[in-house]
């Protein structure tokens, strides 16, 4: 355990506008990180090696994307233990976002929405902060999560991955392309299937390119939604393994809102995400399972708030576990109790 509970300090971050809250603990993390003062939140990494996809993970439990969109606080957060730090989204260009609030707290139901809208610097700004970070080399594998910028239209997208891609690729021990947040107008299009398939052709003839100037070859994974409804996920699934891609990521958040229309803020516009979300990234990650076969990579991420649940991904059929959301509402504790779940199996 850190030296700073954070049982203790949760209650203030809970009483902060969430934006806010976010904002400063980020801000916390990159002053400190690689300083002696990052022994108040250190604790030991679970030793647990896998494989996926090509890669050793030092053990199943990663940070979802979207926590740290600038890649400002790999080292600080990559001290919790995580086996794997995923960073991002990026766009090429800087964007500010979606208006204020856009982040919205539903405690009742240990849930966030937000519509932040794929906030960033922008890649330069990125691939600074990335090439700063010591993660990689203490064991850790990182991701880097790339998208589209909002003005950019819809039928310009492949242009934009095309970008990141070429910035990131040198720099990622896995690369990302996130289709799947209902928060960038039109970007859930791409998940149809001309769209989809365009798409991932484009990746992946660049990502050829760029693994013979590389010398090497970097896994490109896919982030879905849990709103595909069966024959949507059947012909993802059929996607990815025509263009070779080398894994998926289920299931970013959800629009849904059934589950916390009654509670306050449940009615906001964005992407729902924790508790509410994790039968539906269940129900994806089972389906992907059984049709893209056993060894097929797959990283599920949605509502994992304690070991069972991560332990209840496993069981779906992710070989590895990212969370968010429940980073949020239990902190570091979280991140050691699902790793050490998923190491005793």
């Amino acid at each position: 355990m850190s030296l700073l509970p954070y049982p203790l300090a949760r209650p203030f971050l809970f009483g902060l506008d969430p934006e806010h809250a976010h904002e400063l603990t980020l801000g916390a993390l990159a002053r400190l990180q690689n300083t002696p003062m990052q022994c108040l939140w250190q604790q030991p990494r679970m030793n647990d090696p896998v494989t996926v996809a090509g890669l050793t993970f030092p053990n199943r439990v990663g940070l979802a994307a979207g926590l740290d969109k600038n890649g400002r606080c790999i080292d600080g957060l990559g001290v919790m233990g995580f086996g794997f730090i995923e960073v991002g989204t990026v766009t090429p260009k800087a964007q500010p976002g979606n208006p204020k609030p856009r982040m919205f707290r539903l405690p009742e139901a240990n849930a966030l929405i937000n519509r932040l809208g794929f906030n960033n610097d922008g890649l330069a700004a990125f691939l600074a902060n990335v090439q700063k970070a010591k993660f990689r080399g203490s064991g850790g594998i990182l991701g880097l999560n790339i998208g589209k910028n909002a003005a950019t239209p819809i039928e310009r997208a492949v242009d934009d991955y095309l970008l990141c891609l070429d910035g990131v690729y040198p720099h990622a021990d896995y690369v990302t392309v996130n289709i799947s947040s209902p928060n960038t107008k039109n970007l859930r299009d791409l998940q149809s299937d001309a769209a989809l398939d365009a798409l991932l052709a484009a990746v992946q003839e660049r990502k050829q390119v760029l693994a013979s100037r590389h010398k090497r070859s970097v896994p490109i994974f896919v982030k879905i939604a849990p709103d595909l409804d069966a024959s949507q996920v059947d012909a993802v699934a059929a996607i990815l393994k025509r263009h070779g891609i080398d894994g998926v990521i289920a299931t970013n958040t959800t629009v849904a809102r059934d589950a916390v229309k009654h509670l306050q803020h449940g009615a906001e516009a964005g992407g729902l995400s924790g508790a509410p979300v994790f039968e539906a990234s269940n129900r994806v990650i089972a389906q992907l399972r059984a049709t893209l076969g056993s060894a097929y990579p797959i990283i599920g991420v949605g509502g994992v708030l304690s070991a069972a649940d991560a332990r209840a991904k496993r069981a779906a059929g992710a070989d590895l576990v990212q969370i968010y959301t429940g980073f949020i509402y239990r902190g570091p504790e979280l991140v050691s109790e699902a790793a050490r779940a998923l190491a005793t199996g």
